[in-house]
């Protein structure tokens, strides 16, 4: 098979498979979300999850001072309302009342859980160091929560450029653990 070049700025809508969450935070009792595609898990025990978030965000301030969020995994039944919390800026709005989202208290963090996700991650920022280069915090996850009722969540995934991929089908191949 005859391979051609790939135009590095699109590297990341490669490799880019995990599903977009939404980040919330809280400042002074405001509640703010923004959705996100760059993020990794870095270890099982703990979890720990790394995540960029950019220094024009308006969430890297408040995570920096509160060093705390919740990562909540949406589902492609709200698609566009993780879309439009992309589109906006909470400076200027509240994202959870225009986007008719329910934020419900966490109890280990201050942001809070989005109750239309399908899953809610109560974090602790757990470690700094590159955040000032790179904007990548790694928090640990100290609670986490899922909807029972959900079988197959139907995540999405962020391609670049307003194209996102659902996920629908899961294999399941044997695999001896060493």
């Amino acid at each position: 098979m005859k391979k051609r070049a790939f135009p590095l700025p699109k590297v990341h809508t490669l490799l880019e498979s995990g599903p977009v969450v939404l980040l919330s935070t809280s400042l002074k009792g405001k509640p703010n979300v923004m959705p996100m595609s760059w993020h990794s898990m870095i270890e099982f025990t703990p979890p720990l999850v790394g995540c960029v978030v950019s220094d024009l965000n308006f969430s890297f301030a408040t995570l920096k001072k509160t060093k705390e969020c919740v990562l909540s995994i949406p589902t492609v039944e709200i698609a566009e309302k993780v879309v439009a919390c992309g589109n906006s800026s909470g400076r200027t709005i509240d994202k959870f009342s225009q986007f008719n989202l329910t934020p419900k208290p966490a109890s280990l963090v201050a942001a809070p859980l989005i109750d239309e996700c399908y899953a809610n991650f109560e974090c602790k920022l757990y470690d700094s160091k590159l955040v000032s280069k790179y904007g990548f915090f790694v928090f640990e996850v100290v609670k986490a929560w899922i909807d029972p009722k959900t079988k197959n969540p139907h995540t999405i995934h962020h391609l670049g450029e307003g194209q996102f991929m659902v996920r629908d089908k899961t294999i399941k191949i044997a695999s001896k653990k060493k």
